[in-house]
């Protein structure tokens, strides 16, 4: 699933920004330390937006398409801010045979968001993706290795929803 861009406007502050440059000040003097910033930087900010990228090409000499695309690699890095609460959708197959996709597209529906976005007002961002059976992630709900027989939903990692059936899906 290709990262979402966020479409809120940046809202850094001085001391982001001090504490953003004082990370590139350290590491400036090799360029493959890049990504030691880039986790810096969404230790600071939360995500990666590209203002941010854009501070850390200039200040660590390297071009803006190679922050981008260490930034779009790697799923650790988040182009768009989390919301207060991580609503997280299950699209496991079990899950997604259960109904996981009627509730994903209700969801995006009442919230006006898309997978990886988060509402105005920051309050609730949606995630919803199949990773490899074993790895974990607050933003994937796939069983972490046991069997789901449910269409599941989590807010901030903790299980919500479990639905049995697909009849009117609704939320």
């Amino acid at each position: 699933m290709q990262k979402k861009i966020s479409k809120l406007p940046f809202k850094g502050t001085p001391e982001q920004e001090e504490q953003l440059k004082a990370a590139i000040a350290q590491n400036c003097h090799d360029k493959s330390n890049v990504m030691v910033v880039m986790q810096k930087a969404q230790d600071i900010y939360g995500y990666l937006p590209i203002e941010v990228q854009e501070m850390i090409a200039e200040g660590m000499g390297v071009p803006l398409e190679k922050v981008y695309g260490v930034a779009t690699f790697y799923a650790q890095f988040a182009l768009s801010p989390k919301g207060k609460y991580n609503i997280s959708v299950c699209l496991g197959t079990a899950c997604y045979v259960k109904g996981s996709g009627d509730v994903l597209e209700e969801l995006k529906s009442k919230l006006v968001i898309d997978v990886g976005e988060c509402t105005a007002g920051e309050k609730f961002s949606l995630a919803g993706r199949l990773m490899s059976k074993g790895q974990f992630r607050f933003e994937l709900l796939d069983a972490d290795g046991k069997v789901v027989r449910t269409a599941s939903v989590a807010v901030d990692g903790s299980l919500t929803v479990e639905r049995e059936d697909t009849e009117g899906a609704g939320i």
